[in-house]
């Protein structure tokens, strides 16, 4: 079941899921970074970290305050919260670049924990909604960091947007 943080009054521009997030600084940064943009952050049980972490808190410093955020039990639960979103599953086993897609308002861009990634059963039933970064192709670099990839994607999309409210 979903629960609520602090809602900025206005309604997201974009939403970013993070799916078992297991390293309380990523996710310090990803909320600092949905803070800055006008994002929500929606956080999908269990977590790696208690939400007490001083790691999570020195992370995302003051901005907890200024962010939309919510919680869920499952993937599902979270797509539900958004039934008009076009939904994107960051991934490294995609076919297409984050680059190639158009992003909308509302849309939602899930990504899955630092050590698995998202579920390989959803991957495969959505292979036209995962996107990748490119990268060079060496097995010894598996992934970015996730908050990096939250903010590379995040940007396009923002970009792609034109940059509503944000100077």
């Amino acid at each position: 079941m979903a629960d609520n943080g602090k809602a900025s009054g206005q309604r997201a521009l974009l939403h970013i899921g993070l799916v078992n997030p297991e390293i309380p600084p990523n996710t310090g940064n990803v909320a600092r970074l949905c803070a800055a943009t006008g994002c929500s952050l929606n956080l999908v049980r269990p977590l790696g970290f208690f939400l007490d972490d001083r790691r999570l808190k020195r992370a995302g410093l003051d901005y907890w305050d200024l962010l939309e955020h919510h919680f869920f039990d499952s993937i599902e639960e979270l797509e539900a919260a958004y039934p008009d979103a076009h939904v994107f599953y960051a991934t490294t086993k995609g076919q297409r670049w984050y680059t190639d897609v158009s992003y909308h308002p509302g849309d939602l861009l899930i990504f899955g924990p630092e050590t698995e990634g998202l579920p390989k059963e959803l991957l495969t039933a959505h292979p036209g909604r995962c996107i990748r970064i490119p990268m060079l192709p060496d097995e010894r670099a598996r992934s970015l960091n996730l908050a990096n990839s939250v903010a590379i994607i995040l940007y396009e999309a923002l970009r792609q947007l034109g940059f509503p409210g944000l100077v």
